[in-house]
């Protein structure tokens, strides 16, 4: 392992490694620390499904990105448009208001600029056709602002980044956890770890912390997320344990951001308890607005079809986690089987059961109360506003009437055999708590003042995510801070900086 180096970078996932690509680029001599072994290495951006949200104009921007698209495509297709300003509006509006003005611009700004760059570095986007369109009226049309993803999901885009990365001359070093930040009264001078040879110690000019939030941690979840959340599955890696945010910490840096929440998600109820690699985001159950929700009551708890399912799919995971038994089982009748994505609903991972009679089904949703289920089918049937037209592309006002839990959108009656439901519970992916930064990725202190030598990016820049999080937005904000960080840090005048 190198002794020193320009700039140290704590973690190697898409954050990571977008920094340390920037770095380099700015002419730094560049060490990844990654604390996984190769074989996990990429740490949650692996477990991703890739999708990234962006601001585009129109088909031409998705062109840039993606040059075979054809014109036969290009035809049959509508993609839409997503200005910033529609963007900046989504990041407030399911943050509730509370997301960092600035941070929210940066991202917003910055993403279309990003992701071109991301490209020219080798990494392969796609359009989302089996994630974001339907056909409507004879022609494929794009829904909820994320078109794009990159071909092979999070394990082709960690890939795409690793190669990248070793193209470059980036030192990167497996089964290197870092523990603590080498810093005194005048900042941070490297970073203490420990490897298979033992303990190191690095130093560097700058370091980029990009270790993740504390989601894999059991303890932490409990005690900043709340009772209960000992319980839920992740996601993602087992390597975020919470290290780069306390190490920061340690050496002053503010903390901030909503430290009570997380993106979480309708997970299958017998996923293992950390993310399996080979099935990626394929425990997902992401559909749940073409059907019905029950909990072991036999009751539904929430409205399925409140928004498009980018804008509330992050949220309902704990809502799943604070039910009886923390499940749910989601319903569904042949009318919309087809809707259902093959890759979270089709695939030999689920755990699924079927009836040919809604009373069959009952009998074999365990845990739930077979009768008070058959009660809520027959209410949610009788409510169902049938005159609306169904369009599962957008919020189509297809709705209910007089229940108590409303069902807003893509109502649809549960009375055509057969019938299918899916068993769920809660799947952390990343907590929202971090540190304070700045526009540049600096790590503030306690006063507001940057720390010389030190950046973060990634889920452990706090401030931007509260509640919930528009889909898609993790990744681009990953690339877009890492990037400006890795743009910082490696610049030949860090001093100047300080």
């Amino acid at each position: 392992m190198l002794q020193s180096a320009d700039v140290v970078v704590v973690g190697a996932g898409n954050a990571g490694l977008c920094a340390a690509l920037a770095a380099r680029d700015a002419g730094a001599e560049v060490l990844v620390l990654e604390r996984a072994p190769r074989a996990a290495r990429g740490g949650n951006s692996a477990f991703t499904g890739g999708v990234m949200r962006f601001a585009y104009r129109d088909a031409s921007d998705l062109q840039a990105l993606v040059p075979t698209l054809s014109d036969a495509e290009l035809e049959d297709t509508d993609f839409g448009s997503y200005p910033e300003d529609v963007f900046y509006a989504d990041i407030a509006r399911v943050t509730e208001h509370r997301a960092d003005p600035d941070l929210a611009d940066l991202l917003v700004s910055r993403s279309n600029e990003t992701l071109r760059w991301m490209a020219d570095k080798g990494v392969p986007f796609t359009p989302t056709y089996g994630r974001q369109a339907f056909r409507v009226d004879g022609k494929l049309r794009f829904w909820g602002g994320v078109p794009i993803e990159v071909s092979g999901g999070g394990v082709g885009l960690v890939d795409a980044l690793f190669a990248a990365a070793e193209k470059a001359g980036i030192h990167i070093e497996y089964e290197a956890r870092a523990r603590s930040l080498l810093a005194d009264d005048d900042g941070v001078h490297g970073v203490r770890g420990r490897g298979p040879e033992g303990a190191f110690e690095v130093r560097a000019a700058a370091v980029i912390l990009a270790a993740g939030g504390f989601q894999a941690n059991t303890e932490m979840r409990t005690k900043y997320l709340g009772l209960g959340w000992d319980l839920a599955k992740v996601r993602g890696t087992r390597y975020d344990t919470g290290d780069g945010i306390q190490m920061a910490l340690d050496a002053g840096a503010a903390s901030h951001g909503h430290w009570s929440g997380c993106h979480s998600v309708g997970w299958d109820l017998n996923a293992p308890a950390y993310g399996d690699i080979a099935v990626g985001d394929g425990f997902n159950k992401h559909n749940y607005q073409f059907g019905i929700m029950v909990n072991a009551t036999g009751q539904r708890f929430l409205d399925e079809g409140a928004d498009i399912r980018n804008y509330t799919y992050a949220k309902y995971g704990r809502v799943i986690l604070a039910q009886p038994g923390q499940f749910a089982w989601q319903v569904f009748d042949e009318k919309v089987a087809h809707l259902l994505r093959p890759e979270f609903y089709r695939r030999r991972e689920v755990t699924k059961v079927t009836g040919d009679t809604l009373e069959q089904l009952a009998g074999r949703l365990e845990g739930v109360d077979p009768q008070r289920f058959l009660d809520t089918v027959q209410e949610y049937n009788a409510a169902v506003q049938q005159s609306v037209p169904f369009n599962p592309t957008v919020k189509d006002g297809r709705g209910t009437a007089g229940l108590p839990v409303p069902k807003s959108n893509w109502a649809n009656t549960l009375d055509q055999p057969p019938y299918e439901a899916f068993a769920v519970t809660c799947g952390i992916s990343f907590t929202f708590g971090g540190v304070r930064v700045d526009s540049t990725g600096r790590v503030l202190d306690t006063d507001d003042h940057k720390i010389p030598g030190l950046w973060a990016c990634g889920e452990m820049a706090g401030g931007l995510f509260y509640f919930n999080y528009p889909g898609g937005t993790g990744l681009t904000w990953g690339s877009v801070l890492g990037r400006i960080a890795g743009i910082s840090a490696g610049s030949r005048d860090i001093e100047a900086q300080m």
